[in-house]
């Protein structure tokens, strides 16, 4: 009960963050015509306006929203991923914002709540991994930007996350996940908490035109360079409430103590390098980790078009796990991104994610690299979301803690060191009720697992998990609802001056 009466704390400090967005929403936008004819009365509905605009309204204009990109002042924030990653300019955003204050200040809040029953494994009574929760999956972020001067930009950004006191500090099941330790063992069959603060970090960038930016970043923590933007922001992943099982190959640097990033753009491409902490975050939630910068990384971003956007990225990971302290990975990840509006309110968004660990240092088992393939999509159609990912991964059995590498015993483990495994979730959510831009969706899905002959007589031969949930999170955003709540804000504002 404790842990649901801070998520209603939660709850209402993201609701007061609402309120505070709509008394604020009277302050006029940049590039709005204070005269004229609202376009709202001149018979032009919201889905009309939206049908008209970029991307069908999804897509904000720079000129409009106040809000730009984190890292450019020419680009639209839908390009925002996590740290300095793109998505394409089409991603839909779900989030609160307010428009630009006479100070320069612009402010925007993202932030979801799964609270969700979790079954794992549920068709194999003896298997590894059963396990069913009860929990509460969630992040806050919350963006400051203003620009500086003509030529520069500035943001400010915080993400938190309560997962140590909603799902625990030894994470919530999670079928085949690895990666991370608790209380000295590996966490198995489990995903880890994110830690209290996940994110504090700050950008500037100086536009040398509309085409050429120059920027840098610091977080503490913050994200380095490496992979796509991570999943808990990914629009593909925002009906699955699961992290990845390729996590790990992919984009779990998320969250590290200690990141320093500049990065060059010109036009559609940017080229970008990180120094920063190998160690991933200690067991310890709510501390904040010594920071170091003894790895590095680079990335090469392409957006070619508003629908996509490419990455590459490599990163040398200085002793990321705390149990194999030793052992350094060279990681090595491609993705491709793709988001098209559909219609008002209808979208299609998909992630195509490619991550690969190569080991350095004795004592790892695989004896070669570590693939992982991640494709995901979601299609929105008003109130019904359908959505789904499928997964292969191959994770060492060293890993999956299924043998001792020191010992003697020369099983089936010890001459087929990398076991593959196939994952499919199927799922779909409603919006059951729309207040105060605020969205409550029911959502259900079912992950099939096929895993590796060898692994079957410990989990099963197709083991199957499930889950139920309700997500807390804000709408949607298009530019006409910014303009009708605008509009209504500065109509009630005239009005109460007479």
């Amino acid at each position: 009960m404790k842990n649901i009466f801070l998520l209603l704390l939660c709850l209402t400090t993201a609701l007061s963050a609402q309120a505070q967005h709509d008394h604020h929403a009277g302050h006029a936008m940049p590039g709005m015509k204070k005269t004229g004819t609202d376009s709202t009365k001149a018979g032009m509905s919201m889905s009309d306006m939206d049908m008209h605009m970029t991307n069908y309204g999804l897509t904000m204009d720079t000129s409009m929203s106040g809000m730009t990109h984190s890292l450019s002042r020419n680009l639209p924030m839908n390009r925002n991923g996590s740290g300095t990653s793109w998505h394409p300019d089409n991603t839909p955003m779900y989030a609160y914002m307010t428009p630009t204050a006479p100070n320069g200040w612009t402010f925007m809040m993202h932030y979801a709540i799964y609270l969700r029953y979790t079954a794992q494994n549920s068709n194999n009574p003896d298997g590894r991994g059963r396990a069913q929760q009860f929990g509460a999956p969630n992040w806050f972020m919350g963006m400051a930007q203003r620009k500086v001067g003509r030529k520069g930009l500035f943001q400010a950004r915080a993400m938190l996350s309560l997962d140590a006191l909603t799902v625990g500090n030894g994470g919530y099941p999670l079928l085949f996940q690895t990666g991370e330790s608790y209380q000295g063992r590996p966490l198995i069959d489990k995903q880890h908490p994110h830690d209290l603060v996940s994110e504090l970090s700050v950008s500037y960038t100086h536009a040398f035109s509309r085409d050429i930016d120059l920027y840098g970043y610091l977080g503490y923590p913050g994200e380095p360079t490496v992979g796509p933007p991570v999943f808990m922001h990914r629009i593909s992943a925002f009906g699955i409430s699961d992290a990845p099982l390729s996590h790990h190959w992919q984009d779990a640097t998320h969250i590290t103590f200690g990141v320093a990033t500049v990065g060059f753009r010109y036009k559609w491409a940017k080229l970008e390098a990180s120094t920063f902490k190998g160690r991933e975050p200690d067991e310890n939630r709510y501390d904040f980790d010594r920071p170091r910068f003894d790895s590095y990384s680079y990335r090469l971003s392409v957006n070619p078009s508003p629908s996509l956007a490419l990455q590459f990225s490599q990163g040398y990971i200085k002793s990321p796990e705390v149990l194999h302290g030793d052992e350094d990975v060279l990681r090595t990840t491609a993705s491709i991104l793709h988001s098209k509006g559909l219609g008002p309110q209808r979208y299609i968004t998909s992630a195509f994610v490619y991550g690969l660990n190569g080991h350095i240092g004795d004592g790892h088992t695989s004896g070669r690299p570590e693939n992982s393939f991640l494709a995901e999509s979601s299609l929105q159609l008003d109130r019904v979301n359908f959505f789904g990912r499928y997964e292969n991964v191959g994770k060492s059995a060293e890993e999956l803690v299924l043998y001792n590498p020191t010992s003697s015993a020369t099983d089936a483990f010890r001459t087929n060191p990398v076991l593959t495994i196939n994952s499919l979730t199927l799922g779909m959510n409603y919006r059951l009720v729309q207040y105060k831009n605020t969205d409550l969706v029911l959502g259900a899905q079912t992950t099939l697992s096929m895993p590796d002959q060898l692994l079957q007589p410990v989990y099963g031969n197709m083991p199957i998990s499930g889950q139920l949930y309700l997500r807390l999170s804000p709408s949607l955003m298009t530019m006409a609802s910014m303009h009708t709540m605008h509009s209504t804000s500065r109509r009630s504002m005239h009005g109460m001056h007479h």
